[in-house]
């Protein structure tokens, strides 16, 4: 089973993804909790230097960066969890490049993107993608909350940048209503781990493995 989070910067998806992930080890699930871009050697690599603040990088190499990162996560470490019977979190997937690099760099149309990341994630759908949804004044605030500088590239993007990318989260999320659970990202983080796991709960978990057994 696959589980995605998404969300602009800000929302508090990754608190979400790791909440979820203890719940379901306590219950006695394997799983795997993998983060974009990272989880590889290689992805960690372009993982610092995509997101470092003193690197310009023009969107169709950001894409191709963020692409190649994936690819390598998916082959590396998704797909071989997944046929192991493991519950994989991912936060972050391709549903972040259609909203980051396809909405709000414009680097490419919607059709176009859609049949690129098939090809990235060797046609890895999510069986539910989480979208924690909050409005991006909302998250500029949480960012700026500590009084440090943007912790990297992304976060230096523009406010019209994080509208287009709040816009095209809620646009796949209304597309793909079966897939997505949209969340109110300001409701207590509690409340909102409930939801995700009342509906967890019903996507029919795998019995978890007799720990008594060797």
């Amino acid at each position: 089973m696959l589980l995605t989070f998404e969300g602009i910067d800000g929302s508090g998806k990754s608190t979400q993804a790791r909440l979820l992930v203890e719940r379901l080890q306590a219950e006695g699930h394997r799983t795997l909790l993998v983060r974009e871009p990272g989880g590889t050697d290689l992805s960690e690599r372009l993982r610092t230097v995509l997101l470092d603040p003193d690197l310009r990088i023009d969107p169709m190499p950001e894409l191709l960066l963020f692409s190649a990162a994936r690819a390598q996560l998916v082959i590396e470490r998704v797909q071989p969890a997944l046929e192991e019977g493991r519950i994989v979190i991912c936060d972050r997937f391709y549903d972040s490049t259609m909203a980051y690099q396809g909405a709000g760099r414009q680097v490419a149309d919607a059709a176009w993107l859609r049949a690129f990341n098939q090809r990235v994630v060797q046609e890895l759908v999510p069986d539910r993608t989480y979208l924690i949804d909050v409005d991006p004044v909302t998250a500029a605030a949480r960012r700026s909350e500590t009084g440090a500088p943007p912790a990297d590239r992304m976060e230096t993007s523009s406010d019209d940048f994080y509208t287009r990318v709040t816009d095209a989260y809620r646009a796949l999320a209304a597309e793909e209503s079966e897939r997505f659970v949209r969340l109110d990202g300001a409701r207590a983080v509690e409340a909102i781990h409930t939801r995700i796991w009342d509906d967890v709960q019903h996507l029919g978990l795998p019995t978890p493995p007799d720990r008594n057994l060797p």
